[in-house]
């Protein structure tokens, strides 16, 4: 165990940043509804080393929730609501109109300040909706750039925006000659910042966030035997949590944060288990000689759902966790598995075979409909649900590789984030930031 804990520390110190997978977004398709909105570039442009205005507008676009109007498609470019034209921009197509300022104050420190300006047709002024100033350091320019599209989203689509959430992966390189090499990742939503948690020639799968964000829960193959971890996202301090005879697998964070949902096999047959993280004691879920994996819980922390074998195919099972009573819960299909619930525990998003193919797919509780969300004829898998509820996160095959991609939860929007070093899998969409 420590020669593989040293060779990861080594690897972790003797890779370049450069070498990590950067995640490349790129809307595929986006829903024709998209609200009209111009982002004019913040002035001044070339004294400042994010261009907060077109993070802004690649927020807004690879939301599929907005027409951009930006840089390329503007000639005129003011900067507060006394000098934005009601003509031009109702002429342009909008209403919506976001200007802004980044203000140099020495010492690496910048004055960021924008509004969104409603310009109503027969107004005298045009309505300041929002206006904010905030003074950051250089590298919390692109985290900022983030909280105005989140703040931009939520006022004009009435749901909080997910630009300064992030996103956990796997990133797999298999160098020619060479052992594979995984790597355990956390980037920005959009796949910048991308930064390392664990390198390891063992295979790493599963993360799973904490509800505050903090921490990641996974599972790692080191010494050649599956065990579950916990890691702190900023320290990188980790500890095991799990490492019993034979499958650890799947871990699932509780709601409040005390709990861990997983699967073991140390009685035999893979089973569904509840660990409190403090004390590491068990209470099993399930008793049976069935297959039973990949637990999620319930919003209100009541209940898990499971994928089970024990209706003669994959399909996805809910336990109640204080009688312990097992419901089936999906019917259409002979392959439904890898579910977790929406926030507002109404749906459930899960792998979903159709005519051979996997795909991600939503279930409807209420009414028991599933709706398949992914139209890619390449198999998906890995679905994880966006803390705002609008988009799924999955991986899937393009290109002659793993990639991760994205997809609203009414099916109108697409993206990829094809990794330019190595292949994506497994990714888990964190909470909303504190």
């Amino acid at each position: 165990m420590r020669n593989v804990i040293r060779l990861v520390l080594f690897l972790f110190i003797l890779i370049p940043y450069s070498a990590y997978a950067i995640l490349s977004m790129e809307l595929t398709r986006g829903t024709a509804g998209a609200i009209p909105i111009a982002v004019v570039p913040f002035a001044p442009q070339d004294a400042v080393p994010q261009n907060i205005s077109g993070i802004v507008s690649a927020d807004l676009r690879n939301s599929g929730r907005f027409k951009v109007y930006a840089e390329n498609e503007l000639s005129e470019f003011p900067h507060d609501a006394q000098e934005a034209s009601a003509d031009y921009f109702r002429h342009l197509g909008t209403e919506n109109v976001v200007v802004g300022k980044v203000e140099p104050l020495g010492g690496g420190r910048y004055q960021v300040s924008f509004q969104l300006l409603d310009i109503f047709e027969g107004k005298n002024a045009n309505s300041v909706v929002i206006s904010k100033k905030y003074t950051v350091s250089t590298n919390e320019l692109r985290a900022v750039a983030h909280h105005i599209s989140d703040l931009i989203y939520q006022q004009l689509i009435g749901t909080r925006g997910i630009f300064s959430t992030k996103i956990a992966y796997v990133v797999v390189q298999r160098p020619a000659g060479a052992p594979a090499r995984y790597t355990l990742e956390v980037a920005d939503q959009d796949g910048y910042n991308p930064r390392p948690l664990l390198i390891s020639p063992e295979p790493i799968m599963s993360p799973s966030w904490s509800p505050n964000g903090r921490q990641i829960a996974y599972v790692s193959f080191e010494n050649q035997h599956a065990s579950i971890y916990i890691q702190d996202v900023v320290t990188g301090a980790r500890r095991v949590v799990s490492s019993y005879p034979g499958i650890n697998g799947a871990p699932d964070w509780s709601p409040d944060g005390r709990k861990l949902a997983l699967v073991l096999s140390k009685s035999g047959s893979p089973n569904i288990y509840i660990m409190d993280i403090n004390s590491h004691r068990l209470t099993q879920v399930t008793h049976d000689f069935y297959i039973n994996t990949e637990p999620a819980w319930s919003p209100d922390g009541k209940s898990l759902i499971f994928t089970s074998d024990r209706g003669g195919g994959p399909q996805i099972y809910q336990a109640n966790i204080s009688t312990g009573a097992i419901s089936r819960l999906t019917y259409d299909g002979s392959y439904n598995a890898r579910g977790s619930y929406t926030p507002d525990g109404n749906h459930i998003a899960m792998i979903h075979r159709v005519s051979g193919d996997y795909k991600i797919a939503i279930l409807d509780l209420d009414s028991g409909t599933t709706h398949v969300l992914t139209t890619s004829s390449t198999d998906s898998s890995s679905p994880s649900v966006a803390p705002n509820g609008s988009m799924v996160l999955y991986d899937t095959f393009a290109g002659g590789r793993n990639v991760l991609g994205m997809v609203s939860s009414d099916g109108s929007i697409e993206l990829v984030l094809p990794a330019r070093n190595g292949e994506a899998q497994d990714p888990a969409w964190s909470p909303f930031n504190s």
